[in-house]
């Protein structure tokens, strides 16, 4: 997964980031996640950003607070910024977002347009920009747990082109795409780099592990 030209530099990152909170959209480095918009806020949101920056921070409510008008935030997102957009005739837009660097949630600012609006802190994610450099010396062990992890829930998955992606956009394509629980996302965007997401992911997929290892399993 090669960056963007039009990528944001890190250094050229806004203060304050539009956030959209919604449960199990976790978003990375290098990752895509499509979208269709149609509530008014956040149509409002998609056409002020597309004016100025494009990004927009994905984060994940809080659990104890999923049901609420307005529910508490995750300390940590990632921005996206619009790489593409269409019209439609029934008045929603459809949208890509490319991830372009994690960030840690601040203040709430106040908005008069619907959505929600936050200070963004991007100090310790400087390294989100260097995916591409990063090497995993398990790589072989973290595709192998895949495969059983694949056979035993009966996924599909794209492997050649998996193979072709280097280490650091290989990890964050699956952190984002396996069919995990919504904590355990959150587990992995918050892990400190490549590496470290690389064995919590490897983690979580020893339960599949464990099960294929064990004798007698039926097939």
């Amino acid at each position: 997964m090669t960056r963007s030209h039009f990528t944001n530099p890190f250094d050229a990152l806004p203060n304050t980031l539009p956030i959209f909170p919604l449960p199990g959209a976790v978003l990375l480095p290098g990752t895509q996640l499509p979208f269709n918009i149609f509530e008014p806020r956040y149509l409002n949101m998609v056409f002020d950003v597309l004016g100025e920056h494009r990004l927009i921070g994905m984060v994940q409510p809080k659990p104890a607070s999923l049901h609420s008008r307005k529910p508490e935030v995750m300390g940590t997102g990632c921005a996206g910024r619009i790489s593409s957009y269409c019209e439609t005739a029934d008045g929603r837009l459809l949208i890509a977002l490319s991830g372009v660097c994690r960030f840690d949630v601040g203040e709430e600012i106040p908005t008069t347009r619907g959505y929600r609006k936050v200070v963004a802190d991007w100090s310790h994610y400087q390294g989100d920009y260097a995916i591409e450099q990063a090497k995993l010396t398990e790589r072989r062990l973290l595709l192998s747990r895949l495969r059983i992890f694949c056979d035993t829930h009966r996924m599909e998955i794209a492997w050649n082109a998996l193979e072709r992606m280097g280490d650091g956009g290989m990890v964050n394509f699956l952190a984002t795409q396996l069919p995990l629980e919504d904590g355990d996302k959150q587990v992995l965007l918050e892990a400190p780099d490549i590496a470290a997401r690389a064995r919590l992911l490897m983690g979580m997929l020893e339960p599949a592990h464990r099960r294929e290892k064990r004798p007698g399993r039926l097939h």
